[in-house]
């Protein structure tokens, strides 16, 4: 026979925070693979860097004293952590029996599905803005704006019912609704979405927007706010990232800029050279060991389809014994061998195709205050509770207080401007 008990009783149950925790984790390839310290309390964290190593060698006799280069540390710092809040709510009624008081079976009936929904999405968003930054769509076609109607390269990162921020180069950013989605539409076939003004209203006129002007999305409120990203770290200002790394700049110092790698010359046919080519840079200019080259799914099928078809180059490549680990959260990571040696490529859904990583994954920390939590009341409920004509809803918030910290930027690449 099923239990009751309150609300409360069930989440401290059924959904205490270590769980998110590791429902973030396994489902996330950057956050399973970097070093995390759930430590941090907010407030400025000094970030430092080593700007210069000790470099005096003489042959022959000892350097004079006043003559010995030092090792120079430069102080960084993250002014404060981001904050990433979800939220779910719960129908009362979906929960209660005939008196009123929570069933184990109902809440467990509709728990285990909302969870798991609703990790994926705030999964895909966390790893977005960690790996390629806040920009988490682009639109590849607007005939059909006037309705609403808007081609995206990354379909599958939208939801009906989200709420996103739409912005261009000479438009300002607006938030919009997505009320439909085609994963087939387009011109291209990538997918449409359909947009409205409110939340369960009618097609928006959005042509404002133009594909020539760069039309792109953002998480709502990620205009403004986003974690740090791996792109905009490893990017030079000139190739289209940050200018500054944690409050320093990066072309005063070698240790904080990465071995930037131009790919626009990267063919379906040629790419197993050109990732090879750009491992022995990256192996001879970076400060670390940077072994696993991260990119999107498109990349890493191209990869396999050139090994698959031993053509062009790809003859003396083979994906090696054992090599192979496909994860059911999002992640396909392959261990490639050749005459030339060893690449380890990894393809996560939530990266871009334009760029591919090639990562020292000790170079960085995600740092952060207890990863995810449920938001708790001064009453000790981690629930809100709201009152409508139409019954009674339990609102819950799960909050990510945190930041990636890249503690060596230095010792990582990264190929940009690929287009083929």
């Amino acid at each position: 026979m099923s239990t009751t008990a309150s609300f409360q009783t069930m989440l401290n149950e059924y959904l205490p925070n270590k769980l998110l925790k590791e429902e973030m984790i396994k489902r996330d390839y950057i956050l399973s693979n970097i070093e995390k310290d759930e430590s941090w309390k907010g407030g400025n964290l000094v970030v430092p860097f080593k700007a210069a190593g000790a470099s005096s060698i003489k042959m022959g006799s000892l350097t004079a004293a006043n003559d010995i280069s030092e090792d120079k540390y430069v102080r960084g710092g993250i002014s404060g952590y981001k904050e990433c809040w979800g939220s779910m709510i719960f129908n009362q009624r979906d929960l209660m029996d005939h008196s009123g008081r929570i069933v184990e079976d109902s809440f467990l009936k509709i728990l285990p599905d909302t969870i798991e929904d609703f990790m994926s999405v705030l999964k895909m968003t966390v790893s977005v803005q960690l790996g390629t930054g806040p920009v988490f769509a682009y639109v590849t076609d607007a005939t059909n704006a006037a309705t609403g109607i808007l081609e995206v390269n990354h379909v599958e990162r939208f939801e009906i019912g989200q709420k996103v921020g739409l912005f261009d180069n000479d438009t300002v950013l607006a938030s919009y609704y997505v009320i439909a989605i085609d994963v087939n539409a387009g011109v291209s076939g990538r997918g449409t979405i359909t947009l409205s003004a409110s939340r369960g209203g009618l097609f928006a006129n959005v042509s404002a927007y133009s594909v020539a002007q760069v039309a792109k999305f953002y998480t709502d409120g990620a205009d403004t706010t986003s974690f740090n990203s791996i792109k905009d770290s490893l990017l030079s200002a000139a190739n289209g990232g940050g200018a500054t790394i944690h409050g320093v700049s990066k072309i005063l110092y070698p240790f904080l800029q990465a071995v930037n790698v131009n790919g626009s010359s990267i063919t379906a046919s040629n790419i197993l050279d050109k990732l090879f080519d750009a491992y022995t840079e990256v192996r001879k200019k970076a400060k670390g060991k940077a072994d696993r080259f991260l990119m999107s799914y498109k990349n890493l099928g191209t990869v396999l389809k050139a090994i698959e078809n031993k053509g062009n180059g790809a003859a003396n490549w083979s994906v090696s014994a054992g090599g192979k680990k496909a994860s059911i959260y999002g992640w396909d990571e392959v261990l490639l061998s050749s005459v030339k040696g060893d690449l380890t490529v990894v393809g996560i859904q939530e990266w871009d195709d334009d760029v591919i990583a090639m990562l020292d994954m000790g170079s960085m920390v995600f740092r952060s205050n207890g990863f995810f939590q449920k938001r708790k009341a001064p009453d000790g409920k981690e629930y809100f509770e709201v009152r409508n004509t139409t019954g009674y809803q339990y609102l819950l918030d799960i909050c990510l207080f945190g930041e990636l910290e890249m503690t060596k930027p230095g010792q990582n690449g990264i190929i940009f401007g690929i287009s083929y």
